[in-house]
């Protein structure tokens, strides 16, 4: 372990500085001392953020292992995006952004017209994020402008890495609850025929505690879940993710529309009205396993009546999502849930984080 690991980990330890915990990581804010600054080069008492990976269930693709060279790119175009400054080992360290996260300041409320614009300028700007200076995809990544190739590949990774391998722990709460074991290969067999677009930088998690707001101005952080594809699956995760009404949908829709014509780039929006609605269907459909699981593993130790109706709310909430993109006939009630979760959970310990 390098001198910058030991003191940023006892600074950790000493449990000083602010704590943010997301579904990935937990990351700290500290204030560099006057050694750790000289070890590591910058002006001393600066505030960064030091990132732990949390030990997760795998819910999302990561195409590329290391957040700090999709930075490394980023921030070379996106001036207000926080810099990597360190990595060490699994854990890494990034300049402090100032400002307020979204999700401190409006939770779940409705976002005006002018932080939607500041959205839709960002989505503008990623998309001239040159992705010839991007690291390389996987090897197996659909060529650039098959938007059908990429949602295949997005319900296959849901299919491979999320479903199939969890069915041993969670099988019998996706059956119980109403998950079709079959949900994803028939999704795939509704949604096809979609629209060539040229593929950019997509950050694909653009959610309220992802985004700090200073002075009206927005800087989207946290980028390890970039991915190099159609840029509706982009604005698709955006909206899902902020929680936006339908006319909220609607308006951010425009907005970005408009805002890709502006910076010409009105090859991105061909196809929108159609194929953002697929996209926005397969973001409800594959969310559920994530959901489900999610829900599960917050019931840590001997949980309470409250406990389980909160997880069942969750879990409730994301197959209404998904009643009509996976076609279900019928969704169980908030108490066949709560009964489902208390069986699994009888029989399960978690043991891994949510």
């Amino acid at each position: 372990m390098s001198l910058a690991h030991r003191l940023l980990e006892s600074r950790r330890l000493r449990g000083r500085g602010k704590v943010l915990k997301g579904h990935h990581n937990t990351n700290y804010v500290v204030r560099v001392g006057l050694l750790l600054a000289l070890v590591i080069g910058v002006v001393p008492y600066t505030r960064f953020k030091y990132r732990v990976p949390l030990n997760t269930v795998e819910v999302v693709p990561r195409i590329w292992p290391r957040e700090s060279d999709v930075l490394e790119v980023v921030c070379r175009y996106l001036r207000e995006v926080p810099r990597c400054r360190a990595v060490l080992g699994d854990r890494s360290l990034h300049r402090y952004r100032r400002g307020k996260a979204l999700s401190e300041r409006n939770s779940d409320g409705v976002v005006d017209d002018k932080l939607m614009r500041e959205f839709a300028a960002f989505f503008a700007r990623a998309a001239e994020v040159p992705v010839n200076e991007l690291p390389p995809p996987p090897q197996d990544w659909p060529t650039d402008g098959d938007s059908q190739g990429f949602l295949h590949w997005l319900i296959d990774f849901t299919e491979e890495r999320v479903h199939r391998p969890n069915r041993d722990r969670f099988g019998v709460l996706f059956d119980a609850v109403g998950i079709p074991r079959d949900a994803m290969a028939t999704f795939r067999e509704n949604h096809q025929g979609l629209t060539s677009r040229p593929f950019r930088l997509l950050h694909t998690d653009v959610h309220r505690a992802n985004v700090v707001v200073r002075r009206g101005r927005i800087s989207v952080i946290d980028w390890e879940l970039a991915i190099y594809g159609d840029p509706l699956h982009d604005l698709a995760t955006h909206i899902v993710r902020m929680g936006y009404g339908k006319q909220e949908q609607a308006v951010m829709t425009d907005l970005w529309a408009q805002a890709m014509k502006e910076a010409g780039h009105p090859e991105l929006t061909v196809g929108l009205d159609k194929d953002l609605k697929t996209y926005l269907a397969f973001e409800y459909a594959q969310s559920v396993f994530p959901d489900v699981m999610r829900a599960a593993l917050a019931l840590q130790g001997d949980p309470g009546e409250q406990d389980f109706h909160a997880a069942a709310e969750r879990v409730s909430r994301a197959m209404g999502r998904a009643r009509e993109p996976l076609k279900l006939v019928e969704v169980p009630d908030l108490e066949q849930i709560v009964q489902a979760l208390r069986e699994w959970h009888s029989t399960t310990v978690p043991t891994t984080a949510a």
